[in-house]
């Protein structure tokens, strides 16, 4: 399944990114040219409802992560909202490792998290 990315305006101040689908190397695009967009707004808190995603991969960690720092550069946050148990499970695994020490190379980490969400997914 394809990424769809929905964006509203919920408060004066925090806007809110809906992600549906797979968030990986093919569809990180799609969500990088939104978050391009937010980027030139007034927005304290930008909140992502992970409700729907239902796969990430180091890519689309990556274009949070670098939301989070732009965020951070102008005094904001991010919040990460809803995540379904698989993707619940990759946050978990990035917060407890020092994944540039852990992994050789991106494949890796993809293959690794490919294998928690699947595991996850079945509830093991």
């Amino acid at each position: 399944m394809a990424l769809k990315v929905r964006v509203t305006q919920d408060r004066s101040f925090s806007t809110t990114v809906h992600l549906n689908g797979r968030l990986d190397h093919e569809s990180v695009a799609v969500l990088d040219s939104e978050l391009d967009q937010l980027a030139h707004q007034p927005v304290d808190v930008l909140v992502f409802d992970l409700a729907d995603l239902e796969y990430i991969s180091s890519a689309g960690l990556r274009s949070i992560f670098a939301a989070r720092t732009a965020m951070a550069e102008r005094s904001g946050r991010i919040v990460l909202l809803n995540a379904q148990p698989p993707v619940q499970k990759v946050f978990e695994i990035v917060k407890a490792a020092d994944l540039a020490a852990v992994f050789s190379s991106v494949e890796e980490l993809d293959r690794y998290l490919d294998a928690m969400q699947r595991r996850v997914g079945r509830g093991e």
